[in-house]
């Protein structure tokens, strides 16, 4: 295993800093994957280009001290017309130990620096099955984990938000 550069500490010979901060990928692995074409083989005769939706959606959890799982997970989903080409879905997963981390620090690292670790293995992956099907290939493009992070942050501080209701708005008649 290939030690991350974050992990080495100050004198480089993998050493945890003074301050006790532990970030090290310990696992990157294909946790699901499924690849459907329920139009086969009618879709080979498809002559319309596709149109294709991506979802993505990313999840983390920890399931030891120290030691958390983060799952990206994508659904792509081609169609020409009304007729389905194929649709894959695949969870790509990692797992990372986390230790010493300031709490201001420990969102971003689990929601930016562990997504964007395990995404390039779920783009190839996910290109991989695509191939497979026989049509053109799809690539999924590469992903901002930051401003994915941040527009979650504001989403679900807007959920949070109280509902204020102004003055004489609900007055009863």
């Amino acid at each position: 295993m290939t030690q991350n550069p974050a992990s080495t500490g100050a004198d480089g010979a993998g050493n945890a800093p003074a301050s006790g901060t532990v970030f090290t990928v310990q696992r990157i692995y294909l946790k699901d994957a499924s690849l459907e074409m329920p139009n086969a083989p009618a879709v080979f005769l498809e002559q319309s280009a596709p149109q294709v939706d991506v979802q993505m959606d990313i999840a983390s959890e920890s399931i030891a001290e120290g030691m958390y799982e983060v799952i990206v997970r994508v659904t792509v989903t081609a169609r020409a017309k009304d007729k389905v080409l194929f649709l894959v879905e695949a969870k790509q997963a990692g797992i990372f130990e986390v230790r010493g981390i300031p709490a201001e620090q420990f969102g971003p690292v689990l929601g930016i620096v562990c997504p964007g670790i395990v995404y390039p293995y779920l783009r190839a992956n996910v290109a991989d099955l695509v191939t497979r099907t026989g049509l053109p290939a799809i690539h999924l493009a590469e992903i901002n984990f930051e401003a994915l992070y941040r527009q979650r942050l504001a989403q679900n501080e807007t959920a949070r938000s109280p509902i204020i209701v102004p003055p004489g708005s609900n007055t009863r008649q």
